[in-house]
């Protein structure tokens, strides 16, 4: 069958039963479809139900109750690069806000970010906006603020899972090199790109070295990255939350919406509102004996 519909929970609080999946692929019926035999990718936290569709399979997943439903064609489905945004997506925090919080200014820099994320304001401006009020703030304090770095679930497994099957993970942010590089290290990625503060030894200038990695920057890094393996865009994966991770979100492969901001959430098709990071494995049809289990940091 062409279509697969993917049912995913929340491993933490395990949700998908027998009759979740009758009620999915009755809803699939009465969409026309052809229905195949559900396939459990995970005892009651994954499972692939097959499906072919006389208009070719739905444009957007099924919606249900504490449980991601997300259709993906059956062909293809393991990516071989992975293109993952940093914060809020494989860590929880925003490294800024984390740095502000030393000045007393979190309140006022994560209203900023929350705009700049959810797209009403310029990604660009944005940072150096909150770049700007971090002046003066010693370097020291920027050890200080990777220790509260808290990684999301799922993160070590999902790209440790994908290195051994081949695949190149990136870590793509518009944050900070200084953050990405540990994140790097800590989750196994391949390789990073990132925004660089400047400083003169002691504290920040309130500056970013030229040019800003925004959305363009990371679309392209998601281009070059497929171009220099070979890799049609098909092959590849990107996961991320905000504004800025739109376009590559659009034009990868697959694209998922991880725990997203309403507006990425109302423009990507691929949406992961309940699973952790582990939900993208079970997306490209891994099984969880598949999995190279990691423990996160």
């Amino acid at each position: 069958m062409k279509n697969v519909l993917v049912l995913i929970s929340g491993p933490a609080h395990p949700a998908l039963n027998d009759g979740a999946i009758t009620c999915a692929v009755d809803v699939l019926r009465a969409q026309g479809a052809t229905v195949g035999a559900p396939d459990w990718l995970a005892p009651e936290v994954a499972c692939d139900i097959p499906f072919d569709s006389p208009l070719g399979g739905p444009s957007s997943g099924v919606v249900m109750t504490a449980l991601d439903g997300v259709v993906v064609p059956a062909a293809g489905r393991r990516k071989r690069l992975l293109v993952a945004d940093m914060e809020s997506t494989m860590i929880e925090n925003e490294m800024l806000d984390e740095l502000a919080d030393f000045l007393g200014l979190r309140e006022k820099i994560a209203g900023i970010t929350a705009r700049a994320m959810n797209g009403e304001i310029d990604f660009a401006a944005a940072l150096e906006e909150r770049v700007g009020l971090l002046k003066g703030l010693p370097i020291a304090r920027l050890d200080e603020a990777a220790g509260r770095i808290r990684y999301t679930p799922g993160g070590a497994t999902l790209v440790a899972t994908m290195k051994k099957h081949g695949a190149t993970c990136a870590l793509v942010s518009g944050g900070f090199t200084y953050f990405t590089a540990l994140v790097r290290q800590a989750l196994g990625f391949d390789l990073d790109a990132a925004n660089v503060l400047k400083h003169d030894g002691r504290v920040l200038s309130g500056m970013v070295e030229p040019p800003i990695l925004g959305k363009e920057a990371k679309l392209a890094t998601l281009e070059r990255l497929a171009a220099e393996r070979g890799l049609p865009i098909g092959d590849t994966l990107c996961v991320g939350d905000g504004a800025n991770d739109l376009p590559m979100l659009k034009a990868a492969g697959l694209g998922a919406a991880f725990h997203a901001k309403p507006v990425v959430a109302a423009e990507v098709q691929v949406r992961i509102d309940h699973g952790d990071l582990t939900a993208l494995l079970y997306l490209q049809g891994y099984r969880r004996s598949d999995f190279v289990e990691r423990n996160d940091p």
